[in-house]
């Protein structure tokens, strides 16, 4: 019914070899092992995480561009907040001279 493996009859054959000192039924229950795992390889491993692609030159030089733009942005915004400061201040130490000169009558 079940046909027995090739494991299984090296298995035999050694068990046989064992109990018996004949070197021909030693060197047959080598061979047996040999052929069973010849016949018989292992399984090969698969990766259990996902192996994702690597980005294209051409999306690094992309990427790069983005950041150079957005860098190029962020610098205008800080000059633009820099000269407003500078315009406020004047506005006010202005707007303050005004007060004090109609406050004294001038």
């Amino acid at each position: 019914m079940n046909e027995p493996t090739p494991l299984d009859k090296a298995e035999a054959a050694v068990r046989e070899a064992e109990v018996s000192t004949d070197v021909a039924r030693m060197v047959a229950a080598v061979l047996a092992t040999q052929q069973a795992t010849q016949q018989a390889p292992a399984p090969a491993l698969q990766c259990q995480h996902d192996h994702r692609q690597r980005r294209s030159a051409g999306e690094w030089i992309g990427i790069a561009c983005a950041v150079c733009a957005a860098s190029v942005g962020i610098a205008f915004a800080s000059l633009a907040l820099a000269i407003l400061g500078g315009v406020a201040a004047i506005v006010v130490l202005v707007l303050r001279d005004m007060w004090r000169d109609m406050k004294k009558g001038r």
